[in-house]
């Protein structure tokens, strides 16, 4: 069974699901983390982020996983926290349309 949870930022979606998922015993994904690290990584090889193609290339060359206690990591390297910066924030909406970027994930 797959549950989502859809809002604006700030609602509070991660919240009320990494919860409904621990009472349910589901697993929890954050896919809003997903996007924001691949708009890390765009970000840091200087990619266009509003070439599509590209970027769902770059999706597939560093794919996003998860370690111990919820931890983001791409290529090895933990970005929990670089992946919440401002100028990720800001960029995240014009990674997260392109439906190229979106099929990857």
């Amino acid at each position: 069974m797959i549950v989502a949870i859809d809002g604006p930022a700030g609602s509070g979606k991660s919240t009320v699901a990494s919860m409904l998922a621990r009472r349910l015993g589901f697993r929890y994904l954050d896919t809003g983390a997903m996007y924001r690290a691949l708009t890390w990584v765009a970000q840091r090889d200087g990619a266009d982020v509003s070439d599509g193609e590209a970027l769902a290339e770059l999706a597939l060359e560093h794919p996003v996983s998860f370690g111990v206690n919820g931890r983001v990591e791409v290529d090895g390297a933990d970005v929990t926290a670089a992946i919440r910066a401002v100028e990720v924030d800001r960029l995240v909406p014009a990674v997260a349309h392109h439906p190229e970027v979106r099929e990857v994930m």
